[in-house]
């Protein structure tokens, strides 16, 4: 039987911010999923988030129509060809909302985590620039796949500040690596295996900064939906009075239902 791909996304304003600078995109045919984290209030934020995201859907279906695409970004050989054009992407994203107006040069930026995966070769890979995040959530357990591009996060990986310090320093919102803040940016990249059953979730850090990994992981196992999960999890970032903009996205290998563990 054939493996199937279903994905869900929602993004909210939340309980604070006047505004919803996070997006969120998606196209399964092509297998291309985004989220998008707005920072720092810029006046061409929502503007840029659009851009992104319809920067990098294009990216991938010009590939698809041409078998070809605007390269910009030197080939990474330890990595598959899938994970290149997701750099790729990000370079072009990047490229795209530097050339905004409105948009201060060298400010907070705009962090994307990117995703792609292949129902036919049943493998995923991901490319992340700063603090949102991607979570694999297979069997009974949750996995973080991606390191926050943070000043925290950059102090705890030098044994510099604890992971409980990090998580409740007033610093948590100081970005290292973003989209526009510079004229180049490296994103990490990773390949992974893609099970039947997995599920995917990227999210802004307006989710995962309040909810806890536990209670998305309940959330997502215990909804009917994919759709009904991103509701859940936007109210778990609620209840925890989350000051930001809320967004996530949930990606399922399935051959049968829409959660199989």
């Amino acid at each position: 039987m054939k493996t199937i791909i279903q994905a869900a996304g929602k993004t909210d304003i939340g309980l604070v911010r006047k505004n919803n600078e996070d997006s969120v995109g998606f196209d399964v045919g092509l297998g291309m999923f985004v989220v998008y984290d707005g920072m720092g209030g810029q006046a061409a934020g929502q503007k840029a988030s659009t851009i992104d995201i319809n920067t990098v859907i294009g990216y991938f279906e010009q590939l698809k129509a041409k078998n070809s695409a605007h390269v910009i970004s030197p080939r990474i050989p330890e990595v598959s060809e899938g994970a290149n054009h997701l750099a790729n992407a990000i370079h072009v994203a990047n490229q795209s909302i530097r050339e905004l107006p409105n948009v201060t040069r060298n400010g907070p930026g705009w962090a994307p985590p990117l995703l792609q995966c292949s129902a036919a070769t049943r493998h995923f890979s991901i490319a992340h620039v700063g603090d949102s995040r991607i979570y694999l959530v297979r069997g009974q357990t949750i996995h973080l796949l991606t390191s926050d591009h943070s000043l925290v996060m950059e102090q705890v990986r030098r044994g510099l500040i604890t992971m409980d310090e990090a998580e409740h320093s007033k610093m948590q919102n100081v970005i290292v690596r973003a989209l526009g803040s510079e004229e180049s940016v490296e994103p990490d990249l990773q390949d992974h295996e893609f099970m039947v059953g997995d599920v995917l979730l990227l999210c802004s850090d307006g989710l995962s900064r309040y909810a806890k990994e536990a209670d998305m992981y309940e959330a997502i196992r215990a909804a009917a939906s994919l759709d009904t999960a991103c509701d859940e999890l936007i109210a778990l970032a609620k209840a925890e009075q989350s000051d930001d903009n809320i967004t996530c996205l949930l990606v399922q290998a399935t051959k049968q239902s829409w959660y199989s563990a």
